[in-house]
């Protein structure tokens, strides 16, 4: 150990022969710093009067006559919400008497997303993540795709391609597009497909690559709309793709949430083994949403929109619902790990009841699987995506 560059001594001191200095508080940038600023910060909320989320644990609330405030935290980015203003500005006094913080005032830039409030609603983006996307990538001049991953083309790792030359890159391009399905569920189903690849990626997944960024050119800025009209009642569509998988024979599951008509969460992965039949795979995305569902009514208590009654669970199934109901089908679901029969102790508790779609209308269809253009626009229309920028 030595002294870093351009340490001297003070006028009139020397230093010891091999110097060194002596750490006295946690430097940011180490791995302890973020644990220790969050340990610091939270018990000064709570000395507050807030309480930690059960749900989240980054989130902390405090309701005291009716006075409703919420505290999220990433690190030491801070999101202030409430219904009183006064309560926000007497917050903002207490902390600043235990912390040093810049008040960034309302909230239009946080970690890459675009927020953009108005009378009817909030609209969330990441417009400028995805133009330094495409700029980095080389396609800002690109011919734009009207979908992100065309269904004719089956991607597979066992074809007789040779490998990339450059993974890293691939990985890189692929990790930067997942960040961007925080507020594009369009592009969800073809960014997780890319990520089984990441191992050993091939020519043909680096071109579906570029497909996603072709289409994101052509929609640049779409994101969500939070409508101000909309109703705080929770429903939620799942649905399955059986065998997609043409390496393992694995089913695809897809979910996606909706607090009135407002997409508020969704999820596309590939089940963990493989079903002897469609009515299976759905059964198994059927419980894998319903953990989701149990999730998202304990948050939207916490965050003062409690759920009364059922929550409405759609499936384009029949013969997954009938399995889901009546316990009597034994000897096709025999074989079916117990955690997938929890879907029908939440049944029996009274959380959810499900409900058959058609297939045409099952919101969930699009996190499955690749559509055509008709489909694919028809399902990403009722997700409530907006832009608020011209194209490009």
């Amino acid at each position: 150990m030595k002294l870093p560059p351009g340490y001297t001594p003070r006028e009139g001191e020397s230093l010891p022969e091999n110097a060194v200095c002596k750490l006295q508080k946690s430097l940011y940038g180490l791995k302890q710093a973020s644990r220790q600023w969050f340990l610091k910060f939270s018990g000064t909320l709570l000395s507050l009067g807030f309480k930690p989320s059960h749900s989240d644990h980054t989130l902390f609330t405090r309701n005291i006559n009716s006075h409703y405030i919420v505290v999220l935290v990433y690190v030491d980015d801070i999101i202030i919400a409430s219904n009183v203003t006064e309560d926000v500005d007497q917050l903002k006094d207490d902390l600043q008497k235990a912390f040093k913080f810049r008040d960034l005032g309302p909230l239009k830039y946080f970690l890459g997303l675009e927020i953009v409030r108005s009378t009817k609603g909030i609209s969330v983006c990441q417009q400028k993540y995805t133009l330094g996307l495409l700029e980095e990538s080389g396609l800002m001049a690109c011919k734009p795709s009207p979908i992100p991953m065309d269904p004719s083309i089956k991607l597979t790792q066992d074809s007789q391609e040779p490998l990339l030359d450059d993974a890293c890159a691939y990985r890189r391009l692929v990790g930067k597009m997942m960040y961007l399905t925080i507020t594009r569920p369009d592009i969800t189903f073809a960014v997780i497909k890319l990520c089984q690849y990441t191992l050993a990626p091939k020519p043909s997944h680096l071109l579906a690559a570029y497909k996603v960024l072709h289409y994101l050119k052509g929609t640049i800025g779409l994101g969500l709309f939070y409508s101000s009209d909309s109703d705080l009642v929770l429903k939620g569509y799942t649905d399955a793709d059986w065998g997609s998988c043409a390496d393992t024979r694995r089913s695809t599951s897809g979910y996606c949430m909706f607090l009135g008509n407002t997409l508020i969460s969704w999820e596309s992965k590939k089940q963990q083994v493989a079903s002897h039949s469609s009515a299976e795979s759905e059964y198994r995305a059927m419980e894998f949403g319903s953990r989701e569902v149990i999730w998202l009514v304990n948050l939207l208590a916490e965050l003062q929109a409690p759920q009364d009654g059922l929550i409405p669970y759609y499936c384009d199934s029949t013969a997954a619902i009938h399995i889901a109901n009546n316990p009597v089908f034994h000897e096709r679901t025999k074989h079916i790990e117990r955690d997938c029969h929890l879907i029908r102790d939440r049944i029996k508790a009274g959380w959810i009841k499900t409900l058959h779609v058609r297939t045409n209308s099952q919101i969930a269809d699009i996190f499955t699987k690749p559509l055509f253009s008709p489909q694919f626009y028809s399902l990403v229309g009722k997700m409530a995506l907006k832009t608020l920028y011209l194209p490009s």
